[in-house]
């Protein structure tokens, strides 16, 4: 038997006996116990196989997946963004994807209670939660708490996506330099949906955003985490994964998927969905702004920058940190993740 199958057997065995152990206590004992089962945080820069990874450990351990990633929230949206396809979310559960139509907006505030319930709803289950994705804004909101920041307002953002119509993404960061130098200091010039929503904050407060990340509750709900970080070392072999994802997309229809959506839904190019990645980029390739050429290139470049923020984020993230192209990966974070559930839940 090779080193493989018998660390699957392993895993199995684990598996196995957890669930016994889950089946053989009390009903009081399965609530105090549940809400100590620790979630797994599987973050990572885009393309970096987090999602090869958490269907690894689906297969060793009673997990349901909780995607923390802020474009499979939007119904339709499947070939740009990566989902899971039927398949695989009948064979495992996934949590907070296709949630809500590509006209609406969708805040860290939301996915805070949205992740939150679906973790209580998995432990009480006797599952473990594993929340995986590249939405670092979301873990950070998870982890941290939020700061007290109005809601937002459409009739605001609508405002300020007509003048960025007319002057450009470009000019309102050089106006939020002018009134929250701070927080126009650590966003990119072409970050429309974070330059909106700290012009829109100054709007209603009066006051600029950087004022108001101050203190922060920490909902307890959340419970022990085991956060791990999949970091590749080789920038050079990311980009080449990038490069080649988006040539799956485009090959697996994304024009025609977007083409579809536009008939479907009222969308316009200044919603957050359409700000996504990849569909922004195809948005102009279809209103025959660009040649496919020059939208494959600006995809492939603007998931590249995105890539480069997530590694900003996991750098002041505590993670323990796996290589994805170590040969025992699975194994390593396997281990991580026996060790903390016989910390919570000790095996008979």
């Amino acid at each position: 038997m090779s080193c493989s199958a018998r660390s699957e057997d392993k895993g199995a065995d684990f598996a196995a006996k957890y669930r016994m152990n889950l089946r053989n206590r009390t009903a009081e004992r399965e609530d105090l116990a549940a809400s100590q089962t620790p979630a797994i945080l599987l973050m990572g820069p885009t393309a970096s196989g987090k999602s090869t990874l958490a269907l690894a450990l689906a297969q060793r351990f009673p997990v349901e997946i909780v995607s923390v990633d802020s474009a499979q929230v939007f119904r339709g949206m499947d070939i740009g963004t990566a989902k899971p396809d039927p398949a695989t979310r009948s064979r495992v559960p996934h949590h907070l994807i296709d949630i809500i139509d590509p006209t609406a907006a969708y805040s860290a505030a939301r996915f805070c209670d949205d992740a939150l319930a679906a973790i209580a709803a998995i432990r009480a289950r006797g599952h473990v939660p594993l929340l995986v994705g590249g939405t670092m804004l979301y873990f950070k909101a998870l982890r941290e708490g939020l700061s007290a920041l109005p809601p937002a307002d459409a009739a605001v953002r609508s405002r300020l996506a007509a003048r960025a119509r007319e002057v450009g993404w470009r000019a309102l960061h050089a106006e939020l330099a002018r009134l929250d130098p701070r927080t126009a200091a650590r966003l990119d010039p072409n970050d429309a949906q974070r330059i909106q929503r700290a012009l829109e904050v100054h709007e209603i407060t009066g006051g600029p955003l950087s004022a108001l990340h101050g203190a922060r509750e920490i909902d307890r709900r959340l419970g022990p985490v085991v956060p791990l970080a999949l970091i590749p070392g080789d920038r050079g072999k990311l980009h080449a994964a990038i490069a080649a994802r988006f040539d799956a997309m485009l090959a697996a229809g994304l024009g025609d998927e977007l083409r579809t959506l536009r008939r479907r839904y009222a969308l316009t190019p200044d919603l957050p969905a359409m700000r996504c990645v990849g569909y922004r980029q195809a948005w102009d390739w279809l209103e025959g702004k660009v040649d496919a050429t020059t939208m494959r290139a600006k995809a492939i470049a603007a998931t590249r920058q995105l890539a480069k923020r997530q590694y900003t984020w996991l750098r002041v993230a505590s993670a323990r940190v796996l290589d994805p192209a170590a040969a025992d990966l699975v194994d390593v974070a396997a281990r991580q993740v026996e060790r903390a559930l016989r910390r919570t839940r000790p095996l008979r």
